[in-house]
């Protein structure tokens, strides 16, 4: 993609703040929704932590906020994290900036009380699903996340992709995100220790970041992998530069977490031709087709997740063909255009009727 131009503040109609710097799914939503926006309707982030293709405000621009756009009566602040929403509420409330507040949710349990307050003052709030929707006390709309079609797509010979990462003559299962409890990346390696002796042309991958405090539990279970003589079975790729091309090649992916906001990640993997096991954690629920395209699991349930996986183990060509349904499913109900369309209309009932 082409870096991003720099931004008329004057023009701008909404402003999507990024206060987090490491990658987050938050992040990965504005990395991917943001320049597709761009195409419709002056849009910039705030903040760090972003490439250079996604249209970006300096901090010395702010001020600028302060006057009305061109062309209508207010922008749109776009919050989609507590800081966010403190921060739109300071230039609305504060520095009496023409402005409105967006709030997308995606947690799955109860707010606390301070972030209930913060979102009583939004102007509109967003559900990214609609379990996420239930823990909501004020009227909003569900917006499911969408996937760059253009960017995960599935490899012309998934066979040449395993070969050429040097995993020749094997089927991948893949796990991906950030390694953790939370993500249940133990509950997939004691699923693979388990079943990957009895099944030799299959071989697991992990890719994502380890942080420090989650070192030790990441080498528990490579120690755990090695006791199991698996290390060339069960292989931990720490965090890769582009993970499109590892979705490409595993015929199944599994999405084990314990909870999940959204999560992207099966969604990434369908649209890559992949059969997905997913717990139902996030919305994974709301986007697998149980027996169709994959199948869902409760969260936190190891004997569970291992029956489902071993049902593609033992059947390769199912994978295969759930794969198939997968891409059709993601195409037909998650297209990014979808989720870009939907937002936009909420966007436009904020401006509806508002004289410029």
């Amino acid at each position: 993609m082409e870096k991003a131009r720099d931004v008329d503040v004057a023009r701008l109609l909404v402003v999507a703040p990024n206060f987090k710097k490491r990658l987050s799914g938050v992040t990965s939503t504005i990395i991917q929704l943001l320049p597709l926006q761009a195409q419709r309707f002056p849009i910039a982030s705030l903040g760090a932590g972003l490439p250079d293709f996604v249209p970006r405000m300096r901090w010395s621009q702010v001020f600028g906020l302060l006057k009305r756009p061109q062309g209508r009566a207010f922008r749109i602040w776009h919050a989609r994290r507590n800081v966010e929403m403190i921060g739109g509420i300071v230039m609305r409330d504060v520095f009496r900036a023409p402005m409105k507040l967006v709030f997308t949710s995606a947690a799955q349990r109860d707010h606390k009380p301070f972030t209930k307050w913060l979102i009583r003052r939004m102007d509109a709030v967003i559900a990214t699903s609609a379990r996420s929707g239930s823990f909501l006390h004020v009227p909003h709309t569900v917006i499911r996340h969408g996937v760059d079609l253009s960017g995960f797509v599935p490899a012309a010979d998934r066979g040449a992709a395993v070969a050429e990462a040097g995993f020749a003559e094997q089927r991948l299962i893949g796990c991906f995100g950030r390694v953790r409890e939370q993500k249940g990346t133990d509950l997939f390696v004691a699923a693979m220790i388990a079943l990957l002796p009895r099944y030799p042309g299959w071989t697991a991958v992990i890719t994502g970041r380890v942080t420090d405090d989650n070192r030790a539990f990441a080498d528990g279970l490579q120690a755990e992998i090695a006791a199991a003589a698996l290390s060339e079975r069960i292989r931990f790729l720490g965090e890769v530069p582009d993970i499109k091309p590892w979705y490409q090649r595993v015929s199944l992916y599994v999405a084990p977490s314990r909870n999940e906001g959204f999560g992207l990640t099966p969604l990434e993997a369908m649209a890559s031709g992949a059969a997905v096991v997913a717990s139902d954690a996030g919305a994974y629920a709301e986007m697998i087709m149980p027996g169709e395209t994959g199948a869902v699991v409760p969260a936190g349930d190891g004997a569970a997740l291992l029956s489902a996986i071993q049902i593609y183990l033992d059947d390769p060509a199912l994978a295969e063909a759930h794969g198939q349904a997968a891409l059709a499913h993601v195409h037909a109900t998650f297209p990014l255009e979808g989720e870009a369309d939907a937002i936009q209309g909420v966007y436009e009932r904020l401006w509806q009727g508002v004289t410029s």
